[in-house]
Formats: structure tokens, sequence, C-alpha cells
């Protein structure tokens, strides 16, 4: 339907004849003269309507309100150099409108298509489309596209296979709650959405499969806030016979790739290291901002914090916990600490890696012996009975020759909003919750019809009612 785009004519077009298509940012009515911007993701074009040109086109013209959606044939002028506008690409040239299509009209929006507006969060998120037109949200958009592009074509490069693994699968106790969905062929039991794929890329070491990545939908539920959604996507990957110092320089490296192609940045690497005491000691915090000039867009200071302490204690719960999660290596030399039971003293052989001041990714060397991995889940009160039901598939997997493996996760949104110098994450994904974990868009969640819930075997309680519920004959007693 179009010959260009509306960020591709330039001075070199003049006299050709164009088609464009895209939304009407701007009409400007001067008596004998209409001027409309069309625009589309690429940019911005003027185009004039001349009634000696096409009385028709404008005539049509006359109709037109902003966001209308608009097929324009016609000519390409150069601007008197007075007139041009330096500030766009297409700033030198106007489109001589000779026909005029409308092809479908608007209402007129919310808010104004501009990056600087007033709106507030909850109206841009209800009308994420009008929102996402916008340019500042675009460009969003358009680099994280960038930044998984770059990614992946760096890591294909090193022999790595990316591996899709499933959305469906087993409640596992992770560190935060799961998202359950419930199963209408097995009634009573659920699915849970991943927290991670950290079981089934230690499965995949396990399978031969050497370097598995995947740029993946994690789930988990929890409280919200700026740097946090209820579904965020990571960068996974996973290798086998490789160590921490391997991790760092793949790392390194595809960083460096990434920041060049997609920001024409030259990084320095390697990255500082700095252990967990010495961070806490020094700067109070896990994830220290060691810029030189904090005030600095978005600078790019990188830092790997290293040896983390393999177990925390829960006053609360009197129990040990893991620091990151329980299939984390231990520090070779901290074994005999291990086995004496001084727990707090024991190092993991765990990595987080730091973007001025932000926690962008963790990882670690993993356990890859059953007797070591049992050994860890009854020390944070996983007995083995309990062990076999969360974890059985891992545990059996181990006693078949799994390799030494280790890996990472980063995360697409934090390493997005911190390069586009956003405050939130929620401006650099398509379609994001509000704190409250609600689409305002779609509505989500919302209730839905009694036959499903029926199909499903379940029935909903209002949770300030004391009442539970009998599932042998799914009715309500009180207590």
């Amino acid at each position: 339907m179009r010959t260009h785009t509306c960020g591709e004519l330039n001075k070199t077009h003049k006299d050709q004849a164009a088609i464009l298509c895209g939304w009407v940012h701007r009409r400007r009515d001067h008596g004998k003269l209409i001027f409309i911007d069309i625009r589309d993701r690429y940019g911005l074009t003027q185009v004039v309507f001349v009634p000696s040109v096409s009385p028709q086109a404008y005539a049509e013209a006359q109709k037109l309100g902003p966001e209308f959606v608009v097929k324009i044939k016609g000519t390409i002028n150069v601007r008197p150099p007075k007139n041009a506008n330096t500030e766009l690409a297409t700033g030198e040239i106007e489109l001589l409108a000779k026909e005029l299509e409308i092809l479908n009209t608007a209402k007129v929006p919310v808010f104004e298509i501009e990056d600087t507006l007033e709106a507030s969060e909850d109206v841009r998120l209800t009308y994420r489309y009008l929102d996402i037109r916008r340019r500042k949200v675009r460009e969003s958009l358009l680099l994280r596209h960038r930044l998984c592009a770059s990614i992946r074509s760096f890591l294909n490069t090193q022999n790595f296979v990316e591996v899709e693994t499933p959305v469906l699968t087993k409640s596992t106790p992770e560190g935060a709650r799961d998202f359950l969905v419930p199963s209408r062929l097995t009634p009573g039991t659920f699915y849970a959405l991943p927290q991670s794929p950290q079981l089934f890329k230690q499965i995949l070491m396990v399978s031969g499969m050497d370097r598995y990545y995947q740029i993946v939908k994690c789930f988990r539920d929890e409280d919200l806030r700026a740097d946090r959604q209820p579904e965020f996507t990571q960068l996974d990957m996973e290798m086998s016979f490789v160590d921490q110092d391997f991790i760092f320089d793949l790392t390194e490296r595809m960083y460096k790739q990434v920041f060049k192609e997609v920001l024409s940045i030259d990084l320095a690497i390697p990255f500082a290291r700095m252990t967990h005491a010495e961070a806490m000691a020094k700067h109070n915090s896990d994830k220290p901002d060691i810029r030189k000039d904090k005030n600095n867009l978005k600078e790019f200071a990188f830092l790997w914090v290293v040896d983390f302490p393999l177990l925390k204690y829960n006053p609360q719960e009197k129990r040990w916990e893991s620091e990151h999660h329980p299939f984390t290596g231990i520090h070779p030399d901290d074994l005999p600490l291990l086995e004496a039971g001084q727990y707090d003293k024991v190092r993991g052989r765990c990595y987080d890696l730091v973007l001025n001041g932000n926690e962008i990714g963790s990882g670690s060397v993993r356990i890859h012996r059953r007797e070591l991995q049992q050994k860890i889940f009854d020390i944070i009160g996983i007995e083995p009975q309990e062990a076999l039901k969360r974890f059985g598939f891992l545990l059996r997997a181990f006693e078949y020759g799994a390799p030494p493996h280790a890996g990472a996760a980063y995360g697409i949104d934090r390493i997005v909003t911190i390069l586009t110098g956003n405050e939130s994450i929620r401006d650099c994904i398509a379609f994001p919750k509000t704190q409250k974990g609600t689409c305002l868009m779609t509505e989500a969640p919302s209730g839905v019809d009694g036959k499903q819930l029926k199909e499903l075997g379940i029935m909903t309680i209002n949770p300030s009612t004391s009442f539970r519920v009998n599932p042998e004959c799914n009715r309500r007693i009180k207590k």
C-alpha cells in the first residue's frame, strides 16, 4: 500500500512519486493550503494539500482529524531552505498530495501523542495502544528489540542452543509464591508458572546440550514496585564443563558487543569485581554503585559481586535458607565448614552482576552431585521425602552422569530501563501490569464464568469469611 515510510524521504527523492501510509499527527489549515504531518514508527513527513493541484484531495483533507489513518499519493517537493526543519530527517522535503484516502477515522485521543505529556500512568496504561505511538515509548521497545537481537547473535556464535522450556510446570519452592494453574484433566492438581527455568536448564546439562540459552518469561507472585513485575523477561544461560571465570568472560564479551551494536559505546572489560563482604563493609549494600559521577546517565559501571554467603538464617522461622537458591555450589575451601555445621561462614559459588547500583543478573556454579544436593536440602529443612516430591526428577537425573555446570540469568527489563534512562521497567515493557498486578487495558485479572470453575472443580470464597471448602462434596462448611 505504500512505497516509502514516513521517515525515509529526503531531497534526493525530488520530483519522485511516493505513497505514504500512517496516522495524522497534526493538521494546520492556512486558508488556501492545508498541511498535515503524517506519522508512522519510522518518522514523520509533512504533506501539503493545494486546491489547484487536487481539489478532491484538498476537500477530503478538510475532514481529517488527529490520529486518522490515511493513505496519500503525491510527488516530492524540496522545501525552501528557510522553511526546512533541520530537526527532522525528512525536514527538507514535503509531499505534494494528489490523492488522499481515509483508511479509518479516530476519536479524539484522550492525550496528545507527544513525547512530553502530563497524562497519568493509569491513563497511559489504559490506552497503551496510544501510548506506544509516542516516540519515547516506541524507542524503548525498539532498543529492547535490538538488545535481544544482539544477544542472540553473540550467543549463536558461541555454540549456544536456544531451547524453549515449559510454561506449565511443577510447583517448587524457589523463594517467591507461584502462580498456580488448575488442571481440568486431573482435578485437584495444579501446574505452576515457572519462577525461572532453573531446573529445566540443569536437566538440559545432564542431557548433554552443553550450552543453552533462552530469552524467557518468568512469573513470581510477589509484591510489586518500580523495578518488579509479576511476569518478567530474563536472558537465561547454562553451560557444562565451565568455571566462574568462564561465565564472567563470556558475559563481559557479550555485553561489549551489545553496547557497541545498540548504543555505539565501546565498553571496557573486564568488569570490576568485589566480594560480598567487601561490598557490605565499604558500601553497606550488596549492589554498590561504583560510578565516579552517579548523576552521569547512564556512564555504565558494571561490577561482579562474588563470594555471597551460601546460607542465611531466618530468625522468625528459626531455620537456614539459601541465599540464592538451593542448587548453588559451595566454595571448595569451605566444605570443611559445612561439614562442621558452621553454616554462617560457608561461601556459595554464586555471583551477582550489578550495573550502576542495580542488580541486573545473578548466577552460580551448580551442585551436580546428588549426595551434596540432598545435604543442602537437609540443612534448609527439606526432608528427603519432601525433596523427592518436589525435586525428584532432578535428583534422579543426577544419578545418570550429571556434568559440572554453571549459569546465570540477566533481567532484560531492568537492563533496558537503565539503558533508556527510564524510571520504571513498565516504560520498557509493551503491556505492563500496575503495582497492583492489574492490566488496565484488558482489565485483567477478572472473574470467570461459573461453568469454567465447575469444569475445574473449583469454587471461590470470600477470604474475609470464616468458611472452608470440603473438596469431596464441593460445598462450604462453617468452621
